[in-house]
């Protein structure tokens, strides 16, 4: 993926938004358990950010999407996991299927001020008995009339407890699992709709998650995406950019924790020497960077071919699967290096080794991952790669 001044001014841009709006208060937001999700995003969108690969039409900036993936990456550099999560639902998330699939009401109605930051989404598609299994959720959408009556419930769903809208993947029909789905956009201030209390996570303290509640909630059938019954695929297509999006932005958090290890070695002093003096550390630091470099470089390959116009199901999922072990192990090999002080809560490695465990869970588990790269290589019994 060549990169242009374009990009690196996109870069740019993003940084001195986080070094400004952003990392100066995380550990305020971590603390509380929350961030001020609308102000941050209304500030986002009047840079565009949240719009990078959107159509103009509908005040996005409709640029390719390796400008997103450069934009997933920098925003890598806020100093926790939560606060770009939220990011990437907004983008990544619960608006691909909206700007693709999506009638221009809805577009206007929903994307529009989702892009300039007024509106916060979120994407309704894990159950408590359906997270990686999308076609087992039971969440439904029958008609009556010219509406949708939605009955369900929907669980782990970031940015649920602020936002204004939900992407919502229900059973629109009886029929196989695989098309009986439909996308409905959702105002989140609906009747019928309640939230549980905000979700205690292990990581992600600042990303607000809740479980969300449907009872006879009534939309307009106008509200559908697309084709009724085809709600899976395009969630799987959604879920192309979702995984690219999380395999980018875990990068700079990576490399960040590389660069505080090496420089707290260099400080620490143990039995008369820096600790970096150990070959046995800078080697394996050297080795973790090398991997995260091989890690860009599938993701700026899977993005070329994506932005060409290929389907990158089987690339978008390596990614993501290398992704969330990467993260566990480069984030468990720096904590080691910090000794006592990286078993510390707000050791800012300890802090990353919380929130990247996520990233081999959410948006598709790792054995979901390795169960569609093997369907794609034709390893399975009875599948074949032609």
């Amino acid at each position: 993926m060549l990169l242009t001044q374009e990009h690196e001014a996109l870069r740019r841009t993003i940084r001195q938004f986080i070094d400004r709006e952003i990392n100066p208060h995380v550990d305020e937001w971590e603390e509380a358990g929350h961030f001020p999700m609308h102000d941050i995003f209304r500030k986002a969108g009047d840079l565009g950010l949240l719009g990078i690969s959107k159509p103009e039409a509908f005040g996005g900036m409709g640029l390719d999407y390796s400008f997103s993936v450069v934009a997933a990456e920098e925003f890598g550099t806020i100093n926790c996991g939560g606060i770009p999560m939220a990011i990437g639902v907004q983008t990544d998330m619960c608006t691909p299927a909206l700007a693709r699939f999506g009638s221009d009401e809805l577009r206007e109605q929903f994307l529009r001020p989702a892009i300039s930051g007024e509106m916060v989404g979120c994407i309704g598609v894990s159950e408590v008995g359906g997270g990686s299994d999308v076609a087992s959720i039971k969440t439904t959408a029958r008609k009556d009339g010219d509406d949708y009556v939605i009955n369900g419930s929907k669980m782990w769903i970031t940015n649920s407890p602020s936002a204004d809208f939900i992407c919502l993947l229900a059973n629109t029909s009886e029929g196989k699992p695989h098309s009986n789905k439909s996308l409905i956009m959702v105002p989140m201030n609906t009747p019928g709709i309640t939230l549980s209390t905000h979700l205690d996570k292990l990581g992600m303290r600042s990303s607000e998650t809740a479980q969300v509640f449907f009872d006879d909630v009534r939309v307009p059938q106008r509200y559908l995406l697309g084709q009724e019954g085809a709600g899976f695929m395009m969630q799987m297509v959604q879920f192309q950019e979702e995984r690219l999006f999380g395999a980018a932005n875990i990068l700079k958090g990576l490399e960040s924790c590389v660069n505080n290890t090496i420089e707290y070695c260099r400080e620490r002093q143990t039995f008369g020497q820096p600790l970096i003096n150990n070959q046995v550390i800078h080697f394996r630091l050297a080795e973790l960077q090398t991997e995260i470099e091989c890690l860009r470089a599938l993701v700026y390959n899977a993005t070329e071919l994506y932005v060409s116009g290929k389907d990158v199901t089987k690339l978008a999922s390596m990614a993501k699967l290398k992704a969330g072990r990467l993260g566990r192990e480069v984030t468990d090999a720096c904590l080691q290096y910090w000794g006592g002080m990286g078993y510390m809560w707000d050791n800012p490695v300890a802090r990353a080794y919380r929130d990247v465990r996520l990233v081999s869970i959410g948006g598709g588990a790792d054995e979901i991952m390795l169960g569609i790269i093997c369907k794609l290589m034709g390893t399975l019994p009875g599948k074949r790669k032609d």
